[in-house]
């Protein structure tokens, strides 16, 4: 099965490329030359790219390599989660808005949440390794 944009845009809680990019650009801003907020930012595409390895490969998984790989891949998602949520709170602290993080919804509140934020770290590995040329 061939994948496409288009089947993704009609799953639940999904972001558009554009709302993606959008948030992307008010994260950079808030982050701007800010050496604490640039590496914590760095910490989050360490471990969104772990998280990413594993789920770019998930439905080319046999069930049993799943089975092996699905705590691994649970625990890379909280952290990046994580990571989020500690940018957001240093931002906050500087004094920004970080409505991004908003944006990515609260995962306790929707599961649908978790998945997007999962999404948005594709975007963020995915900007990172394009641009990695």
């Amino acid at each position: 099965m061939i994948n496409t944009y288009e089947e993704y845009l009609s799953q639940i809680k999904i972001l558009t490329i554009e709302q993606m990019n959008q948030i992307h650009k008010n994260m950079i801003e808030e982050i701007g030359t800010n050496q604490e907020a640039l590496e914590l930012y760095d910490e989050l595409l360490e471990i969104a790219t772990k998280y990413v390895a594993i789920r770019s490969k998930w439905l080319l998984m046999s069930r049993e390599e799943k089975l092996e790989q699905d705590s691994l891949r649970t625990s890379y998602h909280n952290s990046t989660i994580i990571h989020f949520n500690m940018l957001s709170r240093y931002l906050k602290q500087q004094g920004k808005a970080t409505i991004w993080r908003e944006e990515l919804g609260n995962e306790e509140e929707n599961e649908y949440c978790r998945k997007t934020i999962g999404d948005f770290a594709c975007y963020l590995v995915f900007i990172n390794s394009i641009n990695a040329r």
